[in-house]
């Protein structure tokens, strides 16, 4: 009768939900503030009280148009591949400037649909960015009462693709996802925004090859982080840079972005699904910035 006792509550532990991640705050009345830089996942805002933050969407990206570095060079790359456009227009030149056009017009959009007062959910989340523009993950709400990933994704103007976290209304991240793909599959079918270059007979072979590139990259270089490498900081990597952690996928690096800041590698072990077998295998290859690179 013990041991079932114990073994009812072993099972009732194992049931409950993993723990959430850090709360979503709630911004209201926030308002864009235009720039040159800006993209259409990618903008300048300000609070209502005044504090400016460089918001990254969570779950859409849109066509690099400001391609400055290799970083962005590969990115647009991935992103012609992923749309089927690599040969749009007839060559490579003008299927870049086509896909560039589409990225100006992802980010005059979202000036448009942000040209009121808008509500952010965010945690802070550090997305990433250079020393100037610093980017957090948030959740972007119009004054119309829609969610801006999902606007972009539904005309086309971006794919469903990139950090998802559970949403303000308590969607899954899972939920959140299938949802934005959905949209993304009735945009691909009625040709809106960028599908409307797809070259649907060329478009698996496209990505086909984009998979094929990136796996021999994993390859080259280990399918996950070396020794010789140990350069991964957790407090700034992108997804795809903790992906290559050993024992680190996309669920666990959404969950280790979504719980940042971290100033020691004991502080992952609050990650769900984080434990000391994990934490063993992390901690050659983890970094933190000293006081003076974080500035």
């Amino acid at each position: 009768m013990f041991r079932f006792a114990w073994l009812a509550i072993l099972l009732f532990l194992v049931s409950l939900p993993a723990p959430a991640a850090n709360p979503l705050v709630r911004l209201e009345n926030c308002t864009l503030i235009r720039t040159e830089w800006a993209d259409g996942d990618s903008f300048l805002v300000r609070t209502a009280d005044g504090v400016e933050h460089t918001l990254r969407l969570y779950g859409a990206d849109c066509i690099e148009w400001h391609v400055t570095d290799n970083t962005d060079a590969r990115r647009l790359w991935a992103q012609r591949r992923f749309f089927g456009i690599s040969e749009a227009g007839g060559s490579p030149p003008a299927s870049i400037t086509a896909a560039k056009e589409f990225g100006r017009l992802a980010a005059l959009k979202t000036t448009e649909l942000l040209e009121n007062p808008f509500t952010i959910h965010t945690t802070f989340a550090d997305a990433r960015g250079d020393g100037k523009h610093k980017r957090i993950y948030g959740f972007v709400t119009t004054g119309g009462g829609r969610d801006l990933a999902s606007e972009l994704v539904r005309l086309g103007l971006a794919r469903a693709f990139g950090v998802y976290r559970e949403t303000p209304d308590g969607k899954h991240f899972d939920e959140y996802r299938e949802a934005l793909r959905d949209l993304e599959l009735q945009a691909a079918k009625r040709g809106t925004g960028v599908w409307a270059l797809t070259d649907w007979d060329k478009l698996p072979a496209e990505r086909r090859q984009q998979r094929d590139e990136e796996a021999e990259l994993d390859l080259a270089k280990g399918r996950k982080a070396t020794l010789a490498e140990a350069s991964i900081d957790p407090n700034t990597a992108a997804r795809d840079e903790l992906m290559t952690l050993p024992g680190i996928g996309e669920v666990m690096a959404n969950r280790i972005i979504e719980n940042r800041p971290y100033s020691s590698p004991e502080d992952l072990s609050r990650v769900s699904g984080i434990g000391e077998t994990t934490l063993k295998r992390l901690r050659p290859f983890l970094k933190w910035a000293t006081e003076a690179e974080s500035r």
